[in-house]
């Protein structure tokens, strides 16, 4: 007779970013004997869903909740969530999330270990029977910082692995017809300017500056949501080839695994460049922290550029607080360094 598993339940909601960076958390938990569960959102699902990290993947649809206001049919949906992880009995449950729209899940989970760390907002430790010391630990990257609640349970972390869900047929061909009338011979490069914070976008002149000085050398790609088409159209002049709004996360994902080359600011595509673990990956930072979001590993493959030279820096806010000189993080780093970098990654 086959001996049971334990049961382990991971509740992260967030962004995409967020998600991916919480799959080495996964992978540590499998690979030490866990039946993995992964509670994810939206935003998340695609990277969790068929992942080989997981057992098992439920989504809750904040989106959809929130779209459709507060309502009955909502209710019952969140209460057959609720039902379903009660049914599964886990033995741990480790709350990463560590907000109050995460608590809730952890504390009605029935699971007999509830793990969280002191660090948690919004009341959220509240949640949990297991309470840690802060996971965040200065300069240390997030991904090191997850990987403390399988510490906590004893697990080596040494083996950082990251994985994505293989991608299907249809995805890859959809793929290869975009791709199909560049030019093989010269690099790919792609350049997903946008994310959902203003002030982490990177000057649209300076990447205007950065892409004619590559274009002739490289194949150009853009990326991004529908939204993102004005900004888009500005850095690229109307030229080149632009995706955005075109692919979903898996076919990003796949593009990104043919690039020699993904730019980006600190956004979920520069997190989903380096889970691929083909491209290298020039991740831009404005107000946020490098030392802790930029990609991890390989010092020479991933390059974390700006975050430095004001004294603001990062202030890990979503509206500059400078009443002069405003948002003047995003100018640095200059064209020229981030074109010096290009160059010494891919020529």
């Amino acid at each position: 007779m086959q001996e049971r598993k334990p049961k382990a339940l991971l509740i992260k909601l967030s962004s995409l970013g967020d998600v991916i960076f919480n799959i080495p958390l996964a992978n540590a938990l499998k690979d030490a004997g866990y039946e993995v569960t992964w509670m994810v959102s939206d935003k998340g699902i695609q990277v969790v869903e068929n992942n080989s990290c997981v057992d098992h993947s439920i989504l809750v649809p904040i989106k959809t909740w929130k779209k459709r206001g507060p309502s009955l049919a909502s209710f019952k949906e969140y209460l057959a969530i609720l039902k379903k992880i009660r049914s599964e009995k886990f033995d741990i449950a480790i709350d990463s999330q560590m907000l109050l729209k995460s608590m809730y899940w952890m504390l009605f989970s029935g699971a007999k270990r509830r793990i969280t760390s002191i660090e948690a907002r919004e009341f959220a430790f509240l949640g949990a029977n297991d309470i840690i010391s802060p996971i965040s630990v200065e300069g240390s990257p997030i991904v090191k910082n997850y990987l403390r609640f399988a510490q906590h349970l004893g697990i080596n972390t040494d083996n950082i692995k990251i994985t994505l869900p293989e991608r299907s047929r249809e995805q890859i061909e959809k793929i290869d017809k975009f791709l199909s009338e560049l030019d093989s011979k010269k690099p790919l490069v792609v350049i997903a300017p946008a994310t959902t914070w203003a002030n982490k976008h990177w000057d649209k002149d300076n990447w205007k500056i950065v892409v004619n000085n590559i274009s002739d050398k490289c194949n150009v790609v853009f990326t991004g949501g529908a939204n993102d088409n004005e900004l888009i159209n500005y850095i690229s002049g109307g030229k080149f080839l632009n995706l955005a709004g075109k692919t979903d996360i898996l076919e990003l994902a796949e593009l990104f695994s043919r690039a020699d080359l993904v730019m980006a600011p600190d956004s979920g595509s520069a997190h989903l460049a380096w889970a691929t673990q083909k491209p290298a990956v020039i991740t831009i930072f404005t107000c946020t922290p490098k030392d802790v979001l930029a990609p991890y590993g390989d010092g020479k493959k991933y390059i974390a550029l700006g975050g430095e030279g004001l004294p603001c820096q990062p202030c890990f806010k979503r509206k500059c607080l400078l009443k002069k000189n405003k948002n003047a993080c995003t100018m640095f780093p200059s064209p020229q360094k981030v074109t010096e970098t290009v160059y010494s990654l891919i020529f």
